[in-house]
């Protein structure tokens, strides 16, 4: 679990992050969707590692920026909650977890 994002559930904050790679994912369409991934999530406030990576889709502000990979970035993200793992109902199987991620980055700029 991520205990820095746990703390700050619900707010907006400015990031910082390297850019590792770029990748590909079926969305819930059944369409391919480009997305990135970051690793190394500095929260710019305290200077705190809050998250080892995150993958967001590639949407059109981490276009607009223009970013290869390798790169340092500094976005801004919301922190919200999320379930994540797997769930059987068939065979009363059910191990999700609360978890937490970083959502709807905006203002992302090279460093």
């Amino acid at each position: 679990m991520r205990n820095e994002l746990k703390k700050q559930e619900g707010q907006r904050k400015k990031f910082r992050a390297t850019v590792i790679k770029y990748g590909k994912k079926i969305n819930y369409q059944g369409f391919s969707e480009e997305t990135i991934l970051l690793k190394d999530i500095i929260d710019l406030e305290t200077q705190a590692i809050v998250a080892d990576h995150v993958w967001f889709t590639y949407s059109k502000n981490f276009q607009k920026a223009n970013i290869k990979e390798g790169a340092k970035v500094e976005f801004e993200a919301r922190v919200k909650q999320y379930v994540k793992g797997y769930v059987n109902a068939r065979y009363k199987i059910n191990k999700q977890t609360t978890d937490y991620k970083l959502s709807y980055p905006t203002k992302i700029e090279l460093v």
